[in-house]
C-alpha cells in the first residue's frame, strides 16, 4: 500500500518535475536533452554483451565511482557497463571521465513503467547504486527480476537515517531488497543495519582510491609558480557562500581563487571576482579574487594553492568532498557543516591534516594563519597524504562483494 500511495503521488508532481527540468533547462541546456530517458525511452540499442550497470546521481558520485568502474572493466572485460546519473553536470562528468568506456544515459524517474523499460531495454546483471540513493519503484522491480543491486561507498548520517525512519513503511522494504551494502565506515553500517539493510560489510570510502590526473597536478604547480604569490583556494563552494568568505578578506597579499561547486554559478560568482581562468589564464597581480570556472579541473586548483577552504560546510549543506585535496597534499580548513563526509572530516583532523572552524570568520582566520607558516603546511601536507595512503583499499574490497554476486 505504501509503494501505491507513493506511485500516485509521484504522478500528481508530474506536472511539476517537467516545469522544474524545463526551469532548469534555462541555466543548463543539458537538462533539456535526452528527456525521453527519464522516462524510460532509449535511441542507443543495447549492446550484445552482458551489462553492468552504475548508477552516480551527480558529479562527486559519478568521479567517486572512477576506481570502482576500472577495477571491473578489468575483472568483466567480456561485460559492458552502462552509467546512469540524475544532473545534467554528472553526466558530463561521466563524459569527462570514462569518455565512450561506457554507455552513459539518465536513470528514469521511479514511475514503475518508467524503472521497468530501462530494465526491460539494458537487462543488467547487477546494480550498482553510489552512496545513498534508494529508490522504492526501482529496487522492487530489480527484486522482481533477480536483478541483484547492491548500495555501493555508501554512507548514511544520523539526520538522513532520521528521514528515511518516518517513512519506514515505504523505505524499509527497499532496504531489504539489497543484496549488500559496503558501508564506508562502522557507524554508517549501523544505521543501514537499523534500516534493514540484510548483508552490511564495512569496506571503506572509494574515494581514498581516487588517483590525481598527474597533468592536472603539473599544470597547477606552473600556475602558481607563475602567480609567484600565496593562493587560498575557496573549493566547491555552495550559493551564499562566497560572499560569507570573501567578506572576511580585507588587502591580503594573497590571491584568493573561487571555485564554485555548480558550473550554473559561474556567471553569477563572476560579478565578485575581478578574474576568470577562461578569459584570463593568468590573473592580473593586481586581482584579489580569481574565478575557477571550469569544470573536471579541481586537481589543477588543489596543485595551484596554498590552503584550500572546502564549500558547502558553511551553511547547513553537509559539506563537500576533502579527499582530493588531502591527496594533493593541501592543508585543509571547513567549516562546521560536514555530516556528509563525517569520517573523513574526523580522520582528517585526528592526523592533523585539516582544521574545523566553527564560522567563515575563523576560517579565513586560520588559513592566514597557515599561509604565513610553511612549517605548519608542510606537515599538514605530509599528514594528508600519508592518511590517504593508509586509507586506500575500497576498490578491492568492493570488488570481491560483487563478483561474488556477478557469477552467482
Amino acid at each position: 500500500m505504501a509503494r501505491f500511495l507513493y506511485a500516485l503521488a509521484l504522478y500528481a508532481v508530474l506536472p511539476l518535475i517537467l516545469q522544474r527540468l524545463w526551469w532548469r533547462g534555462l541555466r543548463e541546456p543539458g537538462y533539456r536533452r535526452h528527456l525521453g530517458e527519464r522516462f524510460g525511452y532509449y535511441r542507443e540499442a543495447r549492446p550484445e554483451k552482458p551489462l553492468l550497470w552504475v548508477h552516480a546521481v551527480s558529479v562527486g558520485e559519478a568521479r567517486a565511482a572512477a576506481p570502482l568502474v576500472r577495477a571491473l572493466k578489468q575483472a568483466f572485460p567480456d561485460h559492458a557497463i552502462v552509467m546512469t546519473g540524475t544532473t545534467a553536470a554528472g553526466r558530463e562528468t561521466v563524459r569527462q571521465v570514462y569518455g565512450e568506456s561506457v554507455i552513459a544515459t539518465f536513470l528514469p524517474y521511479d514511475y514503475p513503467e518508467s524503472v521497468q523499460a530501462f530494465l526491460d531495454h539494458f537487462r543488467p546483471r547487477l546494480g550498482i547504486l553510489m552512496e545513498t540513493e534508494i529508490w522504492p519503484n526501482l529496487l522492487a522491480h530489480c527484486a522482481e527480476q533477480e536483478v541483484p543491486v547492491v548500495l555501493a561507498n555508501a554512507r548514511l548520517s544520523e539526520k538522513s537515517a532520521r528521514g528515511y525512519r518516518r517513512w519506514r513503511a515505504l523505505i524499509a522494504p527497499a532496504f531489504r531488497s539489497l543484496a549488500a551494502v559496503c558501508a564506508q565506515s562502522e557507524a554508517d553500517a549501523a544505521r543501514l543495519r537499523e534500516l534493514g539493510a540484510p548483508r552490511v560489510e564495512v569496506t571503506g570510502n572509494l574515494k581514498f582510491d581516487v588517483t590525481l590526473d598527474a597533468a592536472q597536478l603539473a599544470a597547477g604547480r606552473e600556475w602558481k609558480a607563475k602567480v609567484a604569490r600565496p593562493v587560498l583556494l575557496l573549493a566547491s563552494t555552495r550559493e551564499g557562500e562566497e560572499k560569507l568568505l570573501l567578506n572576511e578578506l580585507k588587502d591580503e597579499s594573497f590571491l584568493t581563487v573561487v571555485v564554485p561547486r555548480h558550473p550554473q554559478r559561474f556567471d553569477e560568482v563572476s560579478s565578485i571576482s575581478q578574474s576568470r581562468r577562461t578569459r584570463a589564464r593568468l590573473p592580473d597581480p593586481k586581482d584579489q579574487v580569481h574565478l575557477g570556472d571550469t569544470m573536471g579541473e579541481m586537481a589543477f586548483y588543489y596543485a595551484g594553492c596554498d590552503v584550500a577552504v572546502i564549500g558547502g560546510s558553511f551553511l547547513p549543506l553537509g559539506g563537500q568532498n576533502l579527499i582530493e585535496a588531502l591527496a594533493a597534499g593541501v592543508p585543509v580548513v571547513f567549516g562546521p557543516s560536514m555530516f556528509n563526509f563525517a569520517e573523513a572530516s574526523r580522520l582528517a583532523l585526528e592526523a592533523g591534516a585539516a582544521l574545523q572552524a566553527e564560522d567563515p570568520a575563523a576560517a579565513i582566520g586560520m588559513a592566514r594563519v597557515l599561509i604565513a607558516d610553511g612549517v605548519r603546511r608542510a606537515e599538514m601536507s605530509e599528514a594528508g597524504r600519508k592518511l590517504c595512503a593508509a586509507h586506500q583499499g575500497a576498490t578491492q574490497k568492493h570488488l570481491a562483494v560483487l563478483k561474488e554476486l556477478v557469477r552467482g
